[in-house]
């Protein structure tokens, strides 16, 4: 096995190794099989006004409930 040294040693290897270090795109992060939700997203819903109420009767946090609600239906808890 032929010895190759760490670091480049004249100044044309020098600069190839600087020019492949400022050219050269980091290797993309691999997609998950299943990624979770990493937060929000503001959407515009239209629902019957009975059922926002009926969201709504117990006060702060209708929207999480709704949200709740939707992830049951969809079965991803």
């Amino acid at each position: 096995m032929a010895y190759t040294p760490r670091r480049p040693t004249s100044g044309k290897e020098r600069a190839e190794a600087l020019f492949k270090a400022a050219t050269t795109k980091p290797d993309a992060p691999k997609a998950q099989a299943n990624p979770v939700p990493t937060g929000k997203e503001l959407v515009s819903l239209r629902i019957d006004r009975d059922v926002l109420a009926h969201f709504q009767d117990d006060g702060p946090g209708w929207q999480e409930r709704i949200n709740a609600a939707l992830r049951a239906a969809a079965k991803l808890d």
